[in-house]
């Protein structure tokens, strides 16, 4: 288990825009040759908006990205003609494909916080897809076929255990509150590289909310 804390993310975005990143994989300007990927995953951003601030429309291809919103609202477009609102607890997948542009906004009153994850298809190509799941609960995984990849939400109390997915990659990232992973605690933002998966348990410190991603080797 290789353990990555929230500081040891990149800085990205453009402060004086409203835009702060945090990353944990190489990413832009940030090229880190021995940390490009893990299993599918390629990117988890955390994004910071301030009100008012967001990407413009930019492009995407080959990628599966998934959003999971912290804190706000998040305002997605993107050329497929797809317009929505995403709030917390809600699951946001763009295919992007063979080709998709996209723009991503904080158009309320108050911060935006999201994390975003980006996955490697298993086939390049195809065309772009779109799909919001609304209120995911902790009972029910969703699939990125796409990417080999099922991602998994859990949300503990303090003391309450859950499994970890059995796996040849498995990839954690703490949303909020502390969990002990085995026998590593982790905190908000930190996240753990897990290979080859079996009989791992997580056990709230505090409250905790969880992002799992499962993935085929």
């Amino acid at each position: 288990m290789d353990v990555r804390r929230a500081a040891q993310r990149y800085r990205g975005g453009d402060p004086a825009t409203g835009i702060e990143s945090r990353h944990a994989f190489s990413f832009g300007p940030h090229y880190d040759p021995d940390n490009l990927r893990f299993g599918a995953v390629i990117a988890c951003n955390e994004e910071h908006l301030a009100p008012g601030a967001g990407f413009d429309e930019h492009p995407h291809s080959h990628t599966e990205i998934v959003t999971w919103v912290v804190e706000g609202e998040l305002t997605h477009r993107d050329s497929a003609g797809n317009e929505t609102v995403v709030r917390h607890g809600d699951v946001q997948r763009l295919g992007s494909a063979g080709g998709v542009r996209h723009v991503e906004r904080n158009d309320g009153g108050g911060p935006l916080t999201f994390v975003q994850m980006w996955l490697a298809p298993v086939r390049p190509g195809g065309e772009p897809s779109y799909e919001i799941v609304r209120g995911i609960a902790d009972s029910t995984p969703y699939a990125v076929p796409a990417a080999g990849a099922m991602l998994h939400v859990r949300r503990l109390g303090a003391g309450e255990r859950t499994a970890v997915p059995d796996g040849a990659f498995v990839y954690v990232h703490v949303v909020r509150g502390e969990v002990r992973l085995g026998e590593e605690p982790l905190g908000p933002g930190d996240s753990a590289r897990i290979a080859d998966a079996e009989g791992l348990e997580a056990e709230g410190l505090t409250p905790v909310e969880l992002l799992m991603w499962e993935m085929a080797g």
